[in-house]
């Protein structure tokens, strides 16, 4: 009799077995190198910055002409498709953490991370997770599964006239796969599920889209299948619109945690007693009682997810990197996990099931944004994939290294000394 195997609930991407992924973090733990160091870090002095992009050049081999500011044609010619009624930039300071070490499918190695923020603190407690977590043998994160959905709406009479429509459109998957490759020469689409209330249905068209976020793919792509139901459909709809308000784009929402969007990824760390005393300056114990008090605190208040401040770093992230910012309203849903292990060390994990990022398309595409993305090496094959892997990791470090402050009673002295001018 063949065995049969039990299949995962979503469509694993990983390109090698999961437990083969991280393995490298029982190899012994990285050392600080001096020569790995991000020059004054606490320093706001002009050498400083001077020496902070002349070792950004050296380890990238790029020369971040854009990102130093010597050179940006702003024309606003070559910023159609980015920019309606253009007068100007609006310009937030970048800054880098690292070296992040991360084992992952298609991330491997130390990043230097870019971010762009106004909020004093941020990028020095982005950094301490990124050390905490580097001096522990990194953090684990893995691309799980992607897909990205469009959701049009179809209204009829009556519930009868809207069965006769999905007993009709349930047969068109393989020609709407048709439509969708005629249409566009990256995305491509996976699945269709169908939700009927009353005399309305929705499709909920998943794709994929390559290195792309993909959002305006998915549209015109969408568009062309619904000309195309519109032109065939045996019962035509008194009305309808290419997204019902359904697939979750730009909002969180209670299949925020049970889907996936963009892409779906986990990560995690197991941060070492001597690493949480000497740069976190508190016990695994105290941060994981931390945890389950903010579980309580999030349950009493409805949120959506179970994370300290994932909004923090995703929008300082999809700033730098060219990202549609206004995603970060469903990306923000995951779930951290905090939990003593060994006695005295800390397993930390999160989980971010609605990436909405590529490396190409959109922001990507302009001066700044492009060199953040080169300085990570993402471009080419597998780039999407590879950033949602780095932006995991960084969350997790933003993840322990508030909750250590919280913990340590340190949360507003960092502020007070770092989010304030004086």
């Amino acid at each position: 009799m063949p065995s049969t195997k039990i299949k995962p609930a979503e469509k694993l991407i990983s390109n090698q077995p999961l437990e083969e992924v991280g393995k490298v973090v029982t190899h012994g733990l990285p050392i600080e190198k001096e020569e790995d160091k991000i020059p004054g870090q606490m320093s706001w002095s002009s050498e400083s910055h001077r020496k902070r992009l002349a070792f950004l050049k050296q380890k990238s081999g790029l020369d971040l002409l854009h990102l130093s500011g010597q050179a940006f044609d702003p024309e606003a010619e070559k910023l159609r498709g980015n920019i309606e009624q253009y007068i100007g930039m609006t310009r937030i300071p970048t800054g880098i953490i690292g070296p992040l070490c991360i084992h992952g499918n298609d991330a491997e190695g130390d990043f230097y991370v870019p971010m762009a923020t106004s909020e004093g603190a941020l990028i020095a407690s982005y950094n301490r997770g990124a050390r905490a977590t580097r001096l522990s043998g990194g953090v684990v994160s893995v691309c799980l599964s992607e897909g990205i959905q469009r959701a049009p709406a179809f209204k009829f009479l009556s519930l009868r006239e809207a069965g006769k429509f999905v007993d009709w459109v349930s047969d068109q998957l393989t020609s709407f796969k048709e439509i969708v490759g005629k249409t566009s020469r990256y995305a491509r689409l996976n699945d269709l599920k169908i939700l009927i209330e009353g005399n309305v249905v929705i499709l909920i068209f998943e794709y994929t889209t390559g290195e792309a976020a993909g959002q305006n793919m998915v549209t015109i792509c969408t568009q062309a299948i619904c000309q195309r139901i519109i032109e065939h459909t045996p019962i035509v709809p008194e009305h309808w619109f290419i997204e019902g308000n359904f697939s979750g784009d730009k909002k969180a929402t209670v299949t925020s945690l049970s889907n996936v969007r963009g892409k779906k990824v986990s990560a995690e760390a197991l941060i070492s007693q001597k690493v949480i005393r000497s740069i976190l300056k508190t016990t695994a114990q105290k941060i994981a009682q931390y945890w389950l008090t903010s579980v309580v605190g999030t349950v009493q208040s409805g949120g959506i997810g179970l994370q300290g401040h994932f909004a923090n770093g995703l929008t300082a992230m999809f700033l730098a990197m060219g990202q549609d910012v206004a995603c970060v309203a469903e990306a923000y849903a995951g779930i951290t996990r905090m939990e003593v292990v060994n006695g005295h060390d800390l397993y930390i994990s999160v989980t971010l099931p609605n990436l909405i990022v590529g490396t190409i398309g959109g922001g990507t595409w302009l001066p700044t944004q492009r060199e953040c993305l080169d300085l990570m090496g993402c471009s080419g094959p597998g780039s999407a994939r590879k950033l949602a892997e780095i932006m995991a990791a960084t969350i997790l470090g933003g993840e322990l290294s508030i909750a250590a402050a919280m913990a340590s009673q340190d949360f507003a002295s960092a502020h007070r000394s770092l989010g304030r001018r004086r």
